[in-house]
This record gives C-alpha cells, structure tokens and sequence, in this order.
C-alpha cells in the first residue's frame, strides 16, 4: 500500500472507531508510538504495548460520545490528521480533546505513531 492508501485506510477505521482493526491491518510488528510527557505511557515500542496502551485507554473512558478525525494530509513518507473526541473519562467531566496525529510509513506498514495534544493533569 502506498501511504496516502494507508493514511486513508487508517482514517476510515478511526472514524468507525474500529481501532483494533486499524493495528491489525496497517501496523508494524515493531511501531513506535509517542505521547506527550505527563501521559501515563509516553513511550511505547511493539505492537502488543500499542494494543495494552490503547485497551488502558478505553479503560479510563466512561463514555464516548462523539469522535471526529480529518482528512489526511500527506508529506513524503508521513501522514497527518487531527483527531476530536467528545468523551468523558471515568470520575470526570465531560470534555472535548483535540490532538494532531502523525504517522510514519514503510513497506505500507505504520512504523510509528506520535500524538501531540495537551494532557490533562494526572493525580499521583
């Protein structure tokens, strides 16, 4: 797959919220993903941490109530999108969270995943 196949199947799955068919399909064994500091999993290499990072997402989420990711914007072998989610995550209240999404492309695998966004004060 070329990367614009790939940045548009991946916004697809995203905006069905199929996340788990989007990793099966479109990731590398061996990804990179990146958060921003003050995130509980900055750093995550491998496919099964990406897969626990996002199940201990879905775990802090109490309700999804809407999620709106853009069209892709290409570059070279990168890919971009912004990302809106209408959530309410577990003992607070309700809040939008917007994020600019970049991907890396090889072999029409996603290599590595960074999300840059603000995080919200974590409790120690």
């Amino acid at each position: 797959m070329t990367v614009k196949e790939v940045a548009d199947q991946l916004v697809a799955y995203c905006r069905k919220g199929d996340f788990e068919g989007a990793m099966a399909e479109l990731y590398h064994p061996e990804i990179e993903s990146f958060e921003p500091e003050g995130t509980p999993s900055p750093y995550v290499k491998g496919l099964d941490g990406v897969k626990r990072k996002s199940a201990e997402f879905e775990s802090m989420v109490e309700e999804m109530h809407g999620m709106e990711v853009s069209d892709p914007i290409i570059a070279d072998s990168f890919f971009s999108c912004a990302m809106t989610m209408d959530v309410t995550f577990k003992g607070a209240p309700r809040m939008k969270m917007t994020e600019i999404c970049v991907y890396g492309v090889e072999d029409g695998k996603i290599v590595r995943e960074q999300f840059f966004f603000t995080p919200a004060p974590q409790e120690a």
